[in-house]
């Protein structure tokens, strides 16, 4: 279940949501279905279980980001 990013075309209101199967995404602020999708950074996180540091990784040092950049 991918969370996207959206903006509102109408209000301007950005915000992000958690997509379940097909559902019809609405701004949460004025209720319109007028949306753009926004391209998000990927961001990993790598926690003590995985044995290395609380280290995050951004998209301009991330491989399969990195031909976005």
């Amino acid at each position: 279940m991918p969370i996207y990013e959206y903006r509102c075309e109408d209000c301007g209101h950005q915000f992000e949501y958690l997509l379940i199967g097909k559902e019809e995404v609405t701004c949460p602020k004025c209720k319109s279905k007028n949306l753009s999708r926004l391209i998000s950074a990927c961001k990993f996180s790598f926690g003590a279980e995985s044995g290395r540091s609380n280290t995050s990784i951004k998209a301009n040092s991330c491989s399969t980001c990195s031909s976005f950049s």
